[in-house]
């Protein structure tokens, strides 16, 4: 009989403990999952640096003109995979930001940036240095814009890493926040919310009507003398940006030395996929990329009209001044605002 009030007592008391041990627990695996949950992925590959130096010591790239330049090479590399998915040259010079220059993907999709030959880029640096004037502003692409800011004394609109769109394989969809973290930690040099804003207005105005297109432009740039630039690939990275405006794809096709049977290789790949139009971009000695348009899927819009689509010609565009081709890249002076109200 003694013992039971004894035994209600170590059971009262039991049973708060039990509650306690139970809600903390519950608390601390709710915990655990939101973290799990909130906590970014980490991001699939990483940049390694293999070599640095001056130009000279990377003859292969060159840009003996640009002698202060600072060059570092960079592996892609993926945990687990011996070879490299891709080497990157990035630039710097004192005092200013690294810069990703130019990159050879050895991986069947885009990692990071979509390829340009950096032959092309220098040859279009010496190409504004002839035909912009030096007051003048230019309005690229964000990645062209910083390679022709440290390429050229030119003034860029964008000077910043703005870091759209995530350039990566589908299939890391999933890691596209982590991959977009990490590209803007490694790079540095981050946009501010308004230049950020800024080129959400500049590819507002790529995916607009040509004459509409134009004004937005001139909008964003005041009175000042404009240049537009732009690159073949740029019609991808705003697909990606604007795909309720634009229904692009792109395809990669070897050079065998047979300019018919390529054509006809494209050509068939656009018929049995249902597309309108296509245009191409050449990527090394020996590979060459297609990008196709659909009709009504962004082949009105004003940047489909200053490349080289199969369905359009860059020398009968009004609304922008053709200046300059250099390989992937088009240069189109932009109408004063007094030119574009004339044409109202």
């Amino acid at each position: 009989m003694l013992s039971e009030p004894a035994t209600a007592r170590s059971a009262s008391k039991l049973l708060p403990s039990l509650g306690i041990i139970l809600v903390t627990g519950g608390l601390f695996l709710v915990g655990w999952f939101a973290y799990l949950w909130s906590k970014p992925e980490v991001p699939p590959y990483r940049y390694h640096v293999v070599d640095e130096g001056a130009v000279g010591k990377f003859e292969n790239l060159g840009l003996s003109a640009f002698p202060d330049l600072s060059i570092s090479k960079l592996e892609i590399r993926v945990d687990n995979i011996d070879k490299p998915l891709g080497v990157a040259y990035r630039a710097t010079r004192a005092g200013t930001p690294p810069v990703l220059l130019f990159l050879e993907n050895q991986f069947p999709e885009p990692i990071s940036t979509m390829e340009m030959m950096l032959s092309e880029t220098t040859a279009l640096s010496a190409a504004i240095s002839k035909h912009v004037p030096k007051d003048a502003v230019i309005l690229a692409w964000w990645d062209t814009s910083r390679k022709l800011g440290l390429l050229t004394d030119r003034q860029m609109f964008f000077k910043s890493y703005v870091g759209e769109p995530v350039i990566a394989p589908t299939y890391w969809k999933d890691r596209y926040p982590s991959i977009k973290g990490y590209e803007q930690e490694f790079w540095g040099d981050p946009a501010s919310d308004s230049e950020k804003k800024q080129f959400q207005q500049f590819a507002d105005a790529l995916v607009a009507y040509p004459n509409q297109g134009a004004k937005m432009l001139r909008d964003m740039l005041g009175s000042r003398e404009a240049y537009a630039v732009v690159h073949v690939s740029d019609i991808y990275k705003l697909g990606l940006m604007r795909p309720e405006r634009i229904d692009v794809a792109f395809k990669d096709f070897p050079l065998t030395g047979n300019v018919h049977g390529l054509n006809t290789q494209v050509k068939t790949w656009l018929t049995d996929n249902k597309y309108s139009s296509y245009t191409l971009q050449s990527l090394s000695e020996k590979m060459v990329r297609a990008f196709f348009l659909r009709e009504g899927g962004g082949s009105n819009i004003l940047l489909a009209k200053m490349l080289p689509f199969s369905n359009a010609r860059p020398l009968d565009l009004e609304a922008l001044q053709l200046v300059h081709k250099e390989g992937g890249y088009w240069i189109y002076k932009i109408p004063s605002a007094e030119e574009i109200r004339g044409r109202d």
